[in-house]
């Protein structure tokens, strides 16, 4: 199945970011976490047990949803009033961009790059598959703020022009 194109106009892009992605995380977050929980505890002491993996996909469920609210409340309504200035929360929305690829490494850390081990069970496979497209769709979310949205609103001294 391909996904859809995103739009050309910063104000669709935005209202596209927020139903492809914000949704979609929104809605896969919570369950690859209780999945991972039951994965954790059922193959604890596995050597190939992404141990953690729970509480780091918790984690991110509360950073995620601080991080997307800032965009759904703040940057993404100035932007589709073409407001200027924006420098700084563009700033504050890469740090937090920079944050969340550190979060993905750490998930690729535990997860051996979401190797199965031999013989996995259902859930565990169900969970991988899950984590591979939850991190598909963040990397992708993420490419398209900081390399198509946010430079359309940056002024040339940020660095990003």
């Amino acid at each position: 199945m391909t996904k859809p194109l995103p739009p050309q106009d910063p104000s669709d892009l935005t209202s596209f970011i927020e139903t492809e992605y914000h949704a979609k995380h929104r809605a896969q977050l919570p369950e690859l976490a209780t999945l991972s929980e039951k994965v954790e505890a059922v193959h604890a002491g596995q050597t190939d047990v992404p141990a953690g993996l729970a509480d780091l996909l918790h984690r991110m469920i509360g950073d995620l949803e601080v991080h997307m609210k800032k965009e759904e409340l703040i940057l993404f309504p100035a932007i589709r009033n073409a407001a200027t200035g924006l420098d700084a929360p563009i700033a504050a929305m890469r740090a937090d961009h920079d944050d969340h690829e550190a979060e993905v490494g750490q998930i690729r850390h535990l997860t051996n790059n979401l190797t199965l081990p031999d013989g996995a069970c259902r859930s565990w496979t169900r969970l991988y598959t899950g984590v591979g497209e939850f991190l598909d769709d963040l990397e992708e979310h993420i490419r398209l703020e900081n390399d198509v949205l946010f430079p359309q609103f940056e002024t040339r001294e940020t660095g990003h022009v």
